[in-house]
């Protein structure tokens, strides 16, 4: 081992570190990479910053923008739910329906995607047919998972094998050339379920189904939230006025939550309180509070009759459907699931200044198995636990951007505005366009996915604003940060003595037991880290093996990128996993019980269809 191999590998220690705990996001992670190799002199700046400018990561991040135009559009939920009209009462059915519905949506967009669109059916569909969300919720995300491993386009890490092939004057994989191996593991899949998983699925049925909404609207009803919640009118003599937020002490003395501000625009302090003659105002902790402004609260009657009576406020109540609502196009509320390693578990919400931090109220804390309404402020907050938040529909929005701390629930970005469902067929189009051109082979990839971008924001089907919002940045980072790790990698020789190790110790027992150790070891690292910073580090070793051993490379790459796609066996193996969880009270033993042997099967069928498809 040379000193440039120790530096190296000890970059690249520290960088799965780092993914495993997520002391750092995965983006800084990456960032933090390229800067390493730079100072280090394993390669030059510009080799650093290579990944930038690499085709596989322009590709990913054309198709974003296609995902996003089919999300705005309302393309992909029309899809959606077109599909599982056709699903009955029968558990079964329910169960191959979804599968196969959100595996061929999977195959062409984001599997988080889909699934976020689909989850709000899947859980009502559950709910009339009489049976529970925990029996259809891992098919759903392991469905997305399976069919995303169908095409090249369906997951990151099946275009970055193939981009490594071509790198290497191998010739690429071709849209379908996942197909004849994805397709028998995605049948299997669905077999699995029908046959044993559906079995080993658990039936929780939490006596408050928090999670089976479709709508803000139908939060709000089923928090009935409007019946504590009421309007106090500042009146001339109040004390309160010139005081912010934060100085008035209501929710601190006497457990009164401010939601909004309504403001006269009129100048008048006691207009007839008529929604068009108001501004609403953000309660943020320093905003100041005005004669005649109306306070939009939550809390108990008594609690806030003790409000008014101390700072001298009308008091009047906020029915639903009134002069205010929760929901507009500025605001509205949502559910917030607490993933595992949230840094809010252990922490009740005055801890976590959750109200000047993130900008958004929190109206209920939910705890599956838990009835009973649970303190706003002296609740430790738990793994699994769902906050109901009020707030400006983009402070929701920007918290998908934490996805280490909060999995948000439905689809906020749909109240931002009416859909363009006027621009569905331009989309369907622009769609279909791109997949004759990648399938024919007429213009590379990246091209064909960047026009298709390109297409999208001419037409209307999404505003450039929306474009860049639709881009998962921290995933195109990671992929452009860690592809220089494996360019080092190889250049200091760690990627050679890997592919030998592994050849050494399983070469002798033939390539299928070298295919079988590829498939397994990247398995293992896809349940910790991502895919696709699995597939970067894990391909160029089984490409070396494969030279080693003088056979052709295509089994062992396709198998990685195959295996890549099997994160199945923890929670936070895939963000799908992590999204179904809380709607589907799920543990995670749970994901162990069915992930593990699905694993295995899915070994079995590549073991068994990739030397026919790709002789060694």
């Amino acid at each position: 081992m040379t000193a440039d191999m120790w530096i190296a590998l000890a970059i690249l220690a520290l960088a799965i570190v780092f993914f495993v705990t997520e002391w750092l996001r995965v983006d800084v992670v990456a960032i933090a990479v390229m800067v390493a190799l730079t100072l280090t002199g394993l390669l030059s700046a510009p080799e650093s910053i290579s990944g930038f400018s690499n085709p596989a990561v322009l590709t990913i991040a054309s198709l974003f923008i296609v995902g996003g135009a089919v999300m705005q559009t309302g393309l992909a939920d029309a899809i959606g739910r077109q599909i599982l009209k056709i699903a009955g009462a029968s558990q079964a059915r329910l169960t191959a329906v979804i599968m196969v519905a959100v595996g061929l949506l999977s195959a062409f967009m984001s599997d988080t995607g889909t699934v976020a669109v689909l989850l709000p059916a899947i859980a009502s569909l559950a709910l009339s047919a009489g049976t529970s969300a925990s029996k259809l919720l891992i098919p759903l995300a392991y469905g997305s998972l399976l069919g995303g491993a169908t095409t090249l386009i369906g997951t990151p890490a099946n275009i970055i094998v193939s981009d490594l092939l071509r790198e290497q004057g191998l010739r690429p994989f071709g849209f379908f050339d996942y197909t004849p191996i994805g397709l028998p593991i995605f049948i299997a899949g669905i077999l699995f379920m029908l046959l044993l998983g559906r079995r080993i699925l658990p039936d929780y049925r939490p006596k408050q189904e928090v999670q089976r909404v479709e709508t803000p609207e139908e939060l709000v009803a089923l928090y009935r939230l409007p019946e504590d919640m009421f309007r106090l009118r500042v009146r001339r003599a109040s004390g309160l006025i010139g005081k912010s937020i934060a100085q008035s002490g209501l929710r601190q003395d006497f457990g009164v939550t401010v939601l909004d501000i309504l403001r006269a625009k009129s100048g008048n302090n006691y207009p007839v309180l008529q929604k068009k003659e108001y501004e609403t105002i953000s309660p943020a902790a320093q905003a100041a509070i005005d004669a005649g402004d109306i306070l939009i609260v939550r809390g108990q009657g008594t609690d806030v009759s003790q409000a008014a009576a101390r700072w001298n406020l009308g008091v009047q109540p906020a029915q639903s459907g009134g002069d205010y609502s929760l929901i507009s196009q500025e605001a509205g509320i949502a559910e917030l699931l607490l993933p595992p390693r949230s840094s809010l578990l252990g922490k009740t919400l005055v801890e976590t200044r959750f109200g000047s931090v993130y900008g958004l109220t929190v109206l209920g804390i939910h705890r599956p198995g838990v009835e009973e309404p649970l303190d706003l402020k002296e609740t430790v907050l738990s793994f699994g636990d769902i906050l109901l938040v009020q707030g400006p529909w983009q402070n929701i929005l920007s918290l998908r951007d934490r996805p280490r701390d909060f999995v948000v629930m439905g689809q906020p970005e749909a109240m931002l505005g009416p859909p363009a469902r006027a621009k569905a067929p331009l989309a369907l189009v622009v769609l279909a366009g791109m997949l004759v051109l990648i399938v024919t082979n007429a213009v590379p990839i990246v091209a064909a996915s960047m026009l298709a971008a390109l297409a999208m924001i001419l037409t209307g089907a999404v505003t450039i604003d929306e474009a860049y919002e639709s881009v998962d940045w921290k995933s195109i980072v990671l992929v452009a940060g860690m592809l220089p790790m494996s360019i080092a990698l190889e250049r200091v020789g760690l990627v050679s003595v890997a592919a030998q190790g592994l050849t050494g110790s399983l070469g002798a027992l033939g390539p299928l037991v070298v295919l079988s150790g590829l498939f397994i070891l990247t398995s293992l690292f896809t349940q910790v880290i991502s895919n696709t910073a699995t597939t970067v580090l894990i391909a160029p070793i089984g490409l070396a093996a494969a030279q080693n051993l003088g056979v052709q490379p295509y089994a062992f790459v396709m198998g990685i990128a195959i295996a890549a796609s099997m994160a199945f066996a923890t929670p936070v193996a895939s963000p799908v996993n992590t999204l179904v969880m809380g709607a589907g009270s799920y543990r995670f033993a749970d994901y162990i019980k069915i992930g593990v042997p699905l694993i295995l099967l899915s070994l079995i069928v590549a073991l068994v269809v990739l030397p026919w498809l790709f002789p060694f």
